[in-house]
């Protein structure tokens, strides 16, 4: 109760409104450093497959899904209020970047990516203007159902982005729900066994693993179930699953944003929808986060951490 007290009273004013690290950063030692430690493995470790996953149905080169939860996590944890939230791609941010910049560029291009970079920082200008001007109670308005609503629109959306993958057909992407299942009972002859049992493997390992114990990595464990079926396919010469390929190693690069006023009208309401979302995702977390550890959330830190994480994703393939 005093550390909160105490970090209400240092929240009001000083250098930590600038520099919210400065609340926690006395209270690591070496207890706090090696738990830390693993939490942060662990997280990396279920990151990985994340990151390529949530990259995919954005339309991204892989890499950019790893790149999304680097340096924008470390901005975020530095300058957002939350002890313990872990900033990074989401699926829904993803399907909904997808369904927005599929219109203006095919996925996977140079001119997708650049869009999809300019899009970030846009969504970090909207998360960081909203924080300075203190808006973070707007969050309290937006109703459980309307985020329930939407979460369950976006599943629907990325179980059509990915049949074509999922089920090994040719289905051009940025597709229609409609289309996309009318797509599928047009080539059902087509199908990919190999390719759906593969899937089906990663699925079912998933929510078997999850069931059994819950503190065990099911996705890692799936990712690796799914891929050993993939390569006896091949190895048996059974059949050839096609795969991601390599992935881009190294830091990432430096990019830039494309600065076009007629591209920022474009994508001003996109830029608003992902934020509020995002927000809205990450306040919600934070602060079920901090029921448990006593911890006092400030919504306004919270929405700038977010933005300032955005604003540097932009200029660093995030």
């Amino acid at each position: 109760m005093a550390l909160n007290r105490l970090s209400s009273a240092r929240f009001e004013g000083g250098a930590a409104r600038i520099f919210p690290f400065l609340l926690w950063l006395p209270m690591v030692n070496r207890t706090t450093v090696r738990a830390d430690l693993i939490a942060a493995f662990t997280g990396a470790m279920i990151m990985i497959p994340q990151g390529v996953a949530f990259a995919t149905i954005a339309g991204m080169p892989p890499e950019y899904g790893l790149y999304a939860g680097m340096v924008p996590a470390i901005i975020a944890a530095l300058f957002g209020s939350s002890w313990h939230l872990v900033s990074g791609p989401t699926t829904a941010a993803s399907i909904l970047i997808f369904s927005s910049i599929s219109v203006f560029a095919t996925p996977g291009t140079p001119d997708y990516v650049t869009l999809v970079l300019t899009l970030t920082f846009m969504v970090g200008v909207v998360e960081l203007a909203m924080g300075l001007m203190r808006l973070g109670v707007l969050i309290n308005f937006i109703s459980h159902t309307v985020a329930i609503g939407f979460t369950a629109g976006a599943a629907i959306l990325i179980a059509a982005s990915q049949a074509r993958d999922f089920f090994g057909v040719e289905i051009p992407r940025g597709e229609k729900f409609y289309e996309v299942a009318i797509s599928l009972v047009r080539q059902f002859d087509q199908i990919s066994i190999a390719a759906t049992v593969v899937g089906l493997t990663a699925i079912a390992t998933g929510i078997l693993v999850r069931k059994v114990n819950q503190n065990l990595p099911h996705m890692i464990i799936a990712m690796l179930v799914s891929a050993a079926v993939a390569f006896a396919f091949k190895s048996f010469g059974i059949a050839d699953v096609a795969t991601i390929g390599a992935v881009g190693t190294g830091i990432p690069g430096l990019s830039s944003p494309e600065f076009s006023m007629q591209l920022f009208s474009d994508l001003a309401l996109t830029a608003l929808a992902v934020a509020l979302f995002a927000l809205t995702e990450a306040v919600s977390i934070a602060r079920s986060i901090a029921m448990r550890t006593g911890q006092q959330i400030d919504g306004n830190q919270e929405f700038i951490g977010q933005g300032l994480s955005n604003l540097v994703g932009g200029f660093f393939s995030g």
